[in-house]
């Protein structure tokens, strides 16, 4: 073995035996629980930049070129050559690196399920399991011998100086309503900057198609989603509120905003009415307060409820999808839905 090659080794023997000492691991989840990340998570100093500060990450090497440097939000990243084996840390990567047509070697699931998506199965492969969001295997993941890592700094910021040694590593600020900017960031590190730019253009387009064949008199649009110990009301700054916004359909006053989402208690549920009502359910809905909820007598005071325009959608696509291909999904869906 080359010396270069048993010094990278070594180096990185000693940061994979330093995090696993320290209980290395993730602090958030595709939950949308950002508690413990206050700068980056919904609510932090630097939640409402994500979006711009995304955009202007990404290279200025043209297409094919390598090396390529990537700027990215823990600093300049050289990739030597195109990558060939790549492991994404979250959904919206994951999505992502679908869309653009690789398979990834290695992904990191949600706690709430840890199996590929439906929506992507028979796309992105069989790719092996490297721990989940909320805690990464980083063993399995040098064991992997990827050439990239796609994440974000929200998600894996404490595991970044492991991962990094392991191989080339672009994280993006955080996931969710900057999904269009990480698309192009990732991207960018895999010498595709083109046909993500055309996917997002198509994109574009059928929501503006939709937002027009909708007509002027469009329906107010609530987004309710359960979660274990949490019922959430989403706003703008997620990626269905920015599908929404897309297509110009208006929101409820209290979802009207840039924020990630407002909490509400069983008893204040009234507040998610809206002439329709799209209701998700993050893992099992056992651990969640749906149930009770869809039972209780004020859920059926709604007015989609009364009216029968209050549907459950899936939660791996509407929420967790975090990517072009989900977006895409939340189209069709809203187009199947909204002309009843």
């Amino acid at each position: 073995m080359p010396i270069s090659r048993r010094r990278r080794y070594a180096a990185v023997a000693v940061a994979l035996s330093a995090a696993l000492l320290t209980g290395a691991c993730g602090s958030s989840d595709s939950s949308g629980d950002d508690k413990g990340k206050p700068a980056v998570a919904a609510g932090g100093k630097e939640f409402g930049s994500a979006g711009q500060v995304t955009s202007e990450l990404g290279t200025d090497a043209k297409p094919g070129q390598f090396p390529r440097t990537i700027r990215t939000a823990m600093g300049d990243v050289v990739l030597k050559s195109a990558p060939q084996r790549v492991v994404v840390l979250d959904t919206g990567e994951l999505d992502n690196v679908a869309a653009l047509g690789v398979k990834p070697v290695g992904v990191a699931f949600t706690d709430g399920s840890q199996e590929l998506p439906a929506y992507l199965e028979g796309v992105v492969g069989k790719p092996q399991k490297v721990g989940t969001i909320n805690s990464l295997n980083l063993e399995a993941i040098e064991n992997l011998k990827p050439d990239l890592i796609l994440g974000s700094k929200l998600r894996a910021e404490q595991q970044y100086a492991v991962l990094s040694k392991i191989a080339p590593t672009v994280f993006s600020v955080r996931p969710g309503y900057t999904w269009k900017e990480n698309f192009v960031l990732n991207a960018a590190a895999l010498d595709k900057s083109d046909e993500a730019q055309r996917q997002l253009a198509a994109y574009q387009q059928r929501a503006k198609a939709l937002g027009d064949k909708l007509g002027p008199n469009k329906p107010t649009v609530s987004m309710v989603r359960f979660m274990p110990g949490k019922i959430r009301l989403y706003a703008n700054k997620s990626l269905i509120g920015t599908v929404l916004q897309d297509v110009g359909l208006p929101r409820p006053a209290n979802q009207n905003i840039d924020d990630l989402a407002v909490e509400v208690s069983e008893e204040r549920i009234t507040e998610a009415d809206a002439d329709r009502v799209f209701v998700g359910v993050y893992g099992p809905a056992e651990k969640t307060a749906v149930t009770r909820v869809t039972d209780n007598p004020l859920w059926k005071t709604l007015g989609a409820v009364k009216s029968g325009k209050a549907v459950t959608v899936t939660d791996e696509t509407w929420y967790l999808g975090l990517g072009v291909l989900a977006a895409d999904r939340i189209l069709t869906d809203l187009e199947k839905t909204l002309a009843v």
